[in-house]
């Protein structure tokens, strides 16, 4: 194998290794990684979103983000409503519901990433992060 593909490798199996982690923990609290993500995406917004606006943020891409919307709404976590200037635009954003869930969930997921990473001191964190920067240009 060359150093490419070795480097893919280990890349998968480490976010492969880290997703399981938290994956197990959202599960818990009823949520799916891809709802999550969905979640702090609209937390951070401060504001609504249009579907686009909120699948080009996502870390994992869902294929059918109105199915995902559509189970987030059922379950009280977001609200959606046309956009007053072009009723073509649905906006979702996060509701009080959604706020309390991610509330819940800030500290375990902290806590579960310190354990993750508590092998490597503050540089070795700082190096890998910069690095992997690199690869998203």
């Amino acid at each position: 194998m060359d150093r490419d593909q070795a480097l893919y490798v280990a890349l998968q199996r480490a976010a492969d290794w880290l997703m399981q982690d938290v994956q197990s923990l959202l599960k818990g609290h009823g949520l799916s990684h891809q709802q999550y993500n969905v979640l702090r995406i609209l937390r951070g917004a401060k504001g609504p979103l249009n579907c686009t606006e909120i699948a080009n943020r996502m870390i994992n891409r869902d294929p059918d983000m109105t199915r995902l919307l559509d189970r987030m709404e059922t379950r009280g976590w977001i609200e959606r409503a046309r956009a007053v200037e072009d009723r073509r635009v649905v906006l979702a954003s996060i509701t009080e519901s959604g706020m309390a869930l991610l509330a819940e969930l800030d500290e375990p997921v902290t806590e579960c990433h310190r354990r993750q990473f508590s092998g490597l001191d503050a540089e070795q964190k700082a190096q890998i992060t910069e690095t992997l920067k690199l690869l998203l240009r």
